[in-house]
Order: C-alpha cells, then structure tokens, then sequence
C-alpha cells in the first residue's frame, strides 16, 4: 500500500478472493486498546475510517493504564499512574467516536486468529465469559498486542509469593492489594524501579532492588539518553522515591534462590560478573514474604507471526515484528504499532499507533511524529541493550529446577534435549513438553530457548522467531467446527 493519499487509501489481503459486502467491513479492525491500539483507533476514527477495535480486556488501557475494579470504588485511579493525562484524552475521544458510530468498541475479544478471505481480513475472537464466537470483517488490521513479561527461572520461583513484577504492579493498580508485606524487586530492567517505588508508596516494605545489569551499561547510549530529557527526569524521580523510602539499590546482582515451605520466606541475592555469572562467595540472603521478579518484556506476536510477518531480534535478545517506518507489516494489508515492534513505553506506543493510523488513512506523516519515534525508539533500543542478559544466568538452574511450571519439566530434561540434537524451542518442547501447558510458552518460552538456542546460551540466533501457530489463545472445539472449509490464516 502506498503511503501517500490515494483514491483507496485501506489495503486489503494481498490475494483477495473476491470483495466482500462493503456495509459489513470496517476499514480498520484494531486488536488490543493498549496505548498504541487505543493511539491508533482514535486517530484512524478521527481521519474518517470506520473502526473496529476488540481487545480482551473490559476496559480500554491495556496493561499500562489497568484500572481498579469498579467495585473497589477507587477515588483517585490515576494516583497509580504517570502519563494518565495522555490516556484520559484518548480514552473520551474513543467515548466519542464510539457514540457517533466511528469506532465499534468491543471490549472482553479474544482475537485467536486473522484470516484473508473474500477481499478482506477476517478476525475470529472468543468473546465475553460465556466464551461465544465473534468474528469482525475489515479492509486493513493494525495489531497492538503488547507484551508479556520475560521470566529467567531459578530453584524456587514456583513458590506461592513469587510473582512477576509486573504482576505486583497489575495487583496493585487493578485490585489495590499487595502481594506480601515485606517484598524484594528483583530482575533486570528500568520496570523494577517503578514496581519498587508503587510498592513502597502503598505500604509495603522493600529491602532491595536487585538488578542483574550494571547501570554502567547506559554509557554506550548516551547520545540517545541525551536526546530524551524527560525520560531521564522519569529516573530521577523513580531514583528519588527509592531514596525516600530507604530501599537498597543492589546492581549487578541477582536472585539466585527463593527459600520456603508453604510460602517464600527469604532469597539468596548474590553478585555478578558481567556475563550474569554468581560471584563466590558473594551471597546473601535476605528475609522476605514476597518476591516481584521480571527480567523486562516480551513481544506478543501469536497473530502476527501466525499471518507470516516477518520478524527481527531487537537489542534485549527477545523477537520483535520487521516494521516499516509507518507501521506496515512485511504482510500487505496487516500494522503494528507499539510494543510489538520492539519494548519502548507507552510514549513510544503512542507515538506509533498515531503514525500507522495515518499511513493506514493514506495521510501524510508529521514530521514532528517521525523525529518522536526516532528520539523515543534510539532511547528504547539503548535502554534494551543495557538490561540485555548475560549467557552465564544458566548458571543459576540446577538440573533440578524447574523451567516449565505448566508442565513441571526441569532444566536437566531441557539439557539432555540439547545434548541429543534439539537446538530450538520447538523441538525441545517436542522431545519435553516444555512449552506445551496452559500458558502455550508465553512463560518458559525464552529460557527454553536460551538452554537450547544455536547461538548459546544468551539467547536465540538473529533468523529465530516464535511459533507460528494458528490459534493465539485457547478457542472451545464448538467455534472450530464451525469455522468455514479454509484454515485459519490461509486465502479463502
């Protein structure tokens, strides 16, 4: 599709079978009402096009801008947040255009699958807590998917009292509870001082925050850190409540080992050598009763790769959508916008969705929205590559411990895999199961690659990509059976 205005500026499929009815496909079907989703239906709404946006979650925001239940009766939502005043715009424009009949708003979608059929895409989700089947029709797709946390295991992180950090986060911002009273923060990533501060300003106490990377990594972008002042005043502040709630800073450390019995109880934090490997003799344990752990995000990139979009390995080791500069997908007819693309932020995110949204509307560019995503997008990729990490984390697993909890597969089956030829996530999950329980891999899924990866143990090799699976989520049998002839992702 071009990306200057045409007489059809929305692109179809790239084999279209044959048109559909044009009163029944939107121009635009938007999967997830993140920052870039949300970013992008608003804009898209605003430029003219008719939009469809589904996301799985009941209220628009995504993952950043998680609302308290309703119930809770929360007076100040945004207390939790930095940045609300960008989402509260956005979120009474979608309020309008969904009154006007710009934007469909289908709030509680599951998107399991995108099909090209009969000139345009097809979307089939799984909708509400019935689990019924709903399928949208649109001309273009733009997919904002997000993120998932990425989890290095070690011996005890299956105990209750061990969740992510971005999980401490979620529980506090959507049900206003903390999952333990004295909590370690721990991990790798610019994530782990914003759960801290959050944290401590809600009542808990936090010993530490363990961080694996040195923060003497940031040197190699400084011109990128430079070129975003208010990023650095974001760290300023988040440096600030650490020092006004008296919580250690521990970099190049790590969480070797969580100790307990029913619950967590305390951690071994030890310190490492610039490859993660522990130090002897430098270990420590410290008494808690919870442990918020995440080592930065991963792409969710089920539907993309699922379509055949292409995909590149980003600074952080993890695998991330090919774009264009305006969003576009290597599939015609299918954007991206936000974390998919690579980890940034919301501002990035934002920034994108806008972006694609025009170029999906045959609308120039601002180049003022070029030189943000630049700015933004040289930030995230400097901050990616210093929290990136280091081969000899490995080091922490005993045979022993588990890496796939769905199902209980330990690191010495994971390695046996490897010694007798399996060198990727899938063939190691066939020989294991690894990967093959509730979650799909979305939790074990990187340090399976990394035990078994052909570029060692830091990670996959630059060509490696997910999956390619035709179902993103679990789909009942009942929608299946009544799904047309064709496969999910194939021309009709």
């Amino acid at each position: 599709m071009p990306s200057s205005p045409s007489d059809r500026p929305v692109a179809g499929p790239a084999d279209p079978s044959g048109p559909a009815d044009p009163a029944d496909v939107a121009d635009l079907a938007v999967v997830g009402a993140g920052p870039a989703g949300l970013a992008a239906a608003v804009t898209a709404a605003g430029l003219g096009l008719r939009v469809t946006l589904l996301d799985a979650g009941d209220r628009p925001g995504g993952q950043f801008y998680r609302h308290p239940a309703p119930g809770l009766g929360a007076a100040r939502p945004e207390a939790l947040h930095h940045a609300w005043p960008d989402f509260a715009v956005r979120e009474a424009a979608l309020r309008a255009h969904v009154s006007t009949g710009r934007v469909t708003y289908l709030p509680g979608h599951h998107v399991w699958t995108v099909v090209a059929r009969q000139g345009a895409w097809t979307l089939h989700a799984v909708a509400g807590d019935e689990g019924a089947a709903a399928t949208v029709t649109a001309g273009a797709v733009l997919l904002a998917t997000g993120a998932y946390e990425r989890q290095l295991p070690f011996p005890g992180w299956t105990l209750p009292g061990v969740i992510g950090a971005g999980g401490a986060q979620a529980m506090l911002k959507a049900g206003l509870v903390l999952p333990g009273k004295r909590i370690v923060v721990a991990g790798s990533g610019p994530l782990l001082l914003a759960v801290a501060g959050s944290l401590a300003a809600a009542g808990a106490t936090v010993p530490a925050v363990v961080e694996a990377s040195a923060y003497t990594a940031y040197a190699g972008g400084a011109a990128a850190l430079l070129r975003n002042p208010a990023k650095l005043a974001e760290g300023a502040t988040y440096g600030g409540a650490l020092l006004r709630h008296r919580i250690r800073l521990l970099a190049r450390h790590a969480v070797t080992e969580a100790h307990g019995t029913d619950r967590v109880e305390a951690v071994t934090v030890a310190r490492l050598d610039r490859d993660w490997c522990p130090l002897p003799g430098t270990a420590r344990r410290i008494p808690c009763d919870a442990l918020a752990v995440g080592h930065g995000l991963v792409p969710q990139l089920e539907l993309a790769t699922g379509l055949g979009c292409a995909t590149r390995l980003g600074p952080d080791g993890t695998v991330a959508l090919d774009l264009g500069a305006d969003g576009r997908t290597s599939v015609p007819g299918v954007w991206s916008a936000g974390e998919t693309g690579g980890i940034g932020g919301a501002g990035l995110a934002i920034t994108e969705g806008e972006i694609a949204a025009r170029a999906i509307a045959g609308r120039p560019v601002p180049a003022s929205l070029v030189r943000r995503r630049s700015r933004l997008r040289a930030f995230a990729d400097a901050m990616a590559a210093a929290h990136r990490p280091g081969p000899g984390w490995t080091g922490w697993l005993r045979d022993d411990a588990v890496v796939c909890r769905c199902e209980e597969v330990p690191a010495g089956r994971i390695r046996e895999a490897a010694e007798v030829g399996a060198r990727d996530a899938r063939t190691v999950k066939l020989l294991t199961r690894a990967g093959m329980g509730w979650c799909q891999g979305r939790m074990c899924g990187p340090a399976v690659a990394a035990l078994a990866g052909p570029s060692g143990p830091s990670g996959p090799s630059a060509d490696a990509a997910p999956d390619r699976r035709p179902l993103s989520c679990p789909v009942p049998l009942r929608h299946l059976a009544g799904l047309p002839a064709e496969l999910p992702g194939s021309d009709g």
